[in-house]
Formats: C-alpha cells, structure tokens, sequence
C-alpha cells in the first residue's frame, strides 16, 4: 500500500513539475543565468492569481458550489509561488555576479603574469635573432 502511494505521489509529481506553466517558468528562471532577471518582474504574476482567487471566493458567498474553494486554494499557492521567486532570483543572481566577478578578477590576476612570460620570451627570441 505505501509501495502505490509512494509511487503515486511521484508521478503526480513529475506530472505538475512538466505540465503545470507556473512550474515551467519557475523552472526556467532557477536554472538559467539568464532567467535569473525575470525573478523580480515574475513576481507581478501574482496580482492575477490573487484577483482569480478574489473572485472565487466572492462567488462561493454568493451561493457558488464549495469545489471552488480547490481554485482558491490552488490559485493562493501559484501566487505565493510567483511572490516566492522574486526573492529567490535576486539572491541566485547576486550569488552567480559575486561568482562571476570572483572568477574574471582571478583571470585578471593570472594575466599579467602570463603576459609577462610572454613578452619576456619574446625579448629573449628577439635577442637570439639578433
């Protein structure tokens, strides 16, 4: 029995990380460098999902069937997702420029060096052709 809901739960899980658009634009902007930008303007995508679930929640006062409370609730977490990645993103980005200044000023460093040994060979074989 725990063996089919274990097996269940993971398939509804592939299923709602492939199909599911919120899942795919969260996913687009974590693991992209370039994705990470649009953590911050993604976060308005919350406004629509907190309007939908406003509006359900006024139809279910005026006598709505009580299904609608599964949109508001599946509309409350897709918003608090998108509120969630702006965050997110900004913290993924500062870590990935932080990483990447790290990395070029090394390349800096190391250059000089390596351009030094090059214009010395060069002065060495300009002197043996001479």
């Amino acid at each position: 029995m725990i063996r089919l809901i274990w097996t269940v739960s993971v398939h509804t899980r592939y299923f709602l990380r492939r199909y599911m658009p919120t899942n795919i634009l969260l996913d687009a902007i974590r693991t992209r460098r370039r994705g990470l930008k649009w953590g911050i303007p993604a976060m308005l995508l919350a406004v629509p999902y907190l309007l939908i679930a406003n509006v359900c929640v006024q139809l279910i006062d005026d006598g709505a069937p009580g299904w609608l409370h599964l949109a508001v609730l599946w509309a409350i977490w897709n918003m608090l997702k998108m509120l969630w990645i702006g965050p997110v993103s900004a913290v993924l980005l500062i870590r990935a420029r932080v990483r990447e200044s790290i990395t070029a000023r090394r390349e800096r460093a190391s250059s000089p060096g390596e351009a030094d040994v090059a214009e010395e060979r060069s002065v060495v074989d300009a002197i043996d052709i001479r």
